[in-house]
């Protein structure tokens, strides 16, 4: 089959399963099409991203959908979120230690929604053009809103309606940020065919109009920066993450603000080239990317509950991935390191979250305290994402910091150095003085708990990323260091692959 028709194919299977979640009559079953919806769309995701590589860009449907080596990158990252979350849904809403079991229609809403939500976010990734990727970025936030509150509650109707509220203002800034877009190819006369198509601004991006471009820009970044958790426009994020359920909040930190992260890449070489090469895209994005650490590390000491303290983990994070891309060369290679070192980082700990939160009756880090003498696996891998997430060596999120602070260095962004480098220590002693009590501390209270026992499923779901993250931060392979590069040079413009100039540490 050729990889034009895949293209398809890897929209329709996620549809499908959405709708057939929605007819079957028992919980177990749901999760089991979802599950087999999720990884089918994987295996055909696998294809596609082979052949992209192998043979460059593919576009179908006259340009409107088109994938290069960025959108790979990122639908291999989404495929994988999406695979080990899946699969944690079926630990997290289907085990015995689930006490509050989904009935069968909110397994029917659950499922919808979830294989909804995964072809929405294939729409943002292999759309070339960029109305569409707008209207796969609103499709998101309508279907993952109500994944928030799919177990009722006040905390989550809430949550959900903030969700809304401030993503929605977010998305509208962003739409105005695309017609503005648009706007600026006035003296270029596209047809209404072309106007939106990135491949077509992106090659004739030094005769937009720079004034409008500029606009736009910041547009955009408000508004997809919204959605992606950006500080200050960050305040949904907290409460989403830690009202969801954990299979969700998982979702939502692994991958969902990284489709916006993604529609602000693809701006960034068309507004650079807009506007001479003069780096005041880049000067924006850092600002933003330091705001969003100085506000997650100066939080991160002050929460009492574990998934809103993993929720202002992802603000910190989130502002070093924008960092790194604000910084440009060797910058945007770390910051796409950094985007698949944190998201199956952040997934694994909201696993750890959520299960922990099933054992102990609590997300409340202070009656959680002794995580390991209780629940050994769980507690194990919340330590272990906790000290990730904080740049220790060896895992792979220190070498993706690492690389930050050398492109700063050959960049000579010492300001920027010095506030990341401030806000990565203060978040490293707030996190470090949660992640002790909680997994070694003396429980709390009297009540002596019975060791749990992980199953084969959750052993897999906790060693699977913890190696992964482990072998990244110690090697990294080729072919992925490939795909990095040769994402990196859609992101900075590079005519030509600079694999050696990444391999080097120098940026091109």
């Amino acid at each position: 089959m050729k990889t034009e028709t895949l293209l398809w194919v890897m929209l329709l299977i996620p549809i499908a399963a959405s709708l057939a979640c929605a007819a079957l009559p028992r919980p177990r079953a749901v999760l089991g099409v979802l599950c087999a919806g999720v990884f089918t769309a994987t295996a055909t995701g696998a294809v596609v991203i082979h052949d992209v590589l192998g043979t460059g860009p593919v576009s179908s449907a006259t340009g409107w959908l088109y994938v290069d080596a960025l959108s790979a990158f990122n639908l291999a990252v989404m495929f994988l979120i999406f695979c080990l979350s899946s699969a944690y849904s079926w630990v997290y809403f289907g085990g015995p230690a689930n006490d509050v079991p989904l009935t069968p229609r909110q397994a029917r809403v659950f499922g919808g929604l979830w294989c909804g939500a995964l072809a929405a976010m294939t729409l943002v990734l292999v759309s070339g053009n960029l109305g569409i990727m707008w209207v796969g970025i609103e499709a998101t936030t309508l279907l993952t809103a109500f994944l928030i509150c799919v177990q009722r509650s006040r905390a989550a109707l809430e949550a959900t309606w903030k969700y809304i509220l401030i993503c929605s203002v977010g998305v509208a800034f962003a739409f105005m940020g695309t017609l503005l877009a648009a706007a600026s190819a006035h003296q270029l006369q596209l047809s209404s065919h072309d106007t939106l198509l990135w491949t077509v601004l992106r090659d004739n991006a030094a005769g937009l109009d720079p004034v409008l471009m500029k606009a736009a820009f910041i547009f955009l970044l408000v508004g997809y920066g919204t959605k992606a958790g950006l500080a200050p426009m960050h305040t949904w994020l907290p409460d989403a993450y830690s009202q969801a359920p954990s299979p969700v909040s998982a979702l939502f930190s692994g991958f969902i603000v990284n489709t916006a992260l993604y529609c602000i890449m693809r701006y960034l070489p068309i507004t650079e080239a807009a506007t001479g090469g003069t780096g005041w895209c880049l000067s924006l994005l850092r600002l933003f990317g330091l705001v969003s650490i100085v506000v997650g590390a100066a939080f991160i000491a002050f929460q009492h509950d574990l998934k809103r303290f993993l929720a202002y983990c992802s603000v910190e994070h989130l502002g070093i991935i924008a960092l790194g891309l604000g910084l440009g060369g060797l910058g945007t290679f770390a910051a796409l390191f950094h985007t698949l070192n944190h998201s199956l980082c952040k997934t694994l700990s909201f696993f750890a979250a959520g299960r922990l939160g099933q054992v102990f009756g609590t997300h409340d880090m202070d009656k959680m305290r002794g995580a390991y003498r209780v629940a050994p696996a769980w507690g194990t891998a919340v330590f272990a994402s906790i000290l990730a997430l904080i740049g220790v060596a060896p895992f792979a999120l220190f070498m993706s910091e690492f690389l930050i602070v050398k492109a700063a260095l050959e960049r000579g962004a010492i300001a920027a150095l010095v506030i990341f480098l401030a806000g990565a220590c203060v978040a490293f002693v707030g996190s470090l003085g949660h992640a002790l009590p909680l997994a070694w501390g003396n429980p709390d209270g009297e009540t002596v708990r019975e060791p749990v026992r992980a199953t084969f499923l959750e052993a897999c779901l906790v060693f699977l990323p913890l190696a992964t993250l482990l072998c990244l931060g110690l090697w990294l392979p080729a072919p992925l260091e490939t795909i990095l590069c040769e994402a990196a040079d859609v992101i900075n413009g590079a005519a030509a692959p600079t694999l050696a100039h990444f391999s080097a540490g120098v940026a091109p």
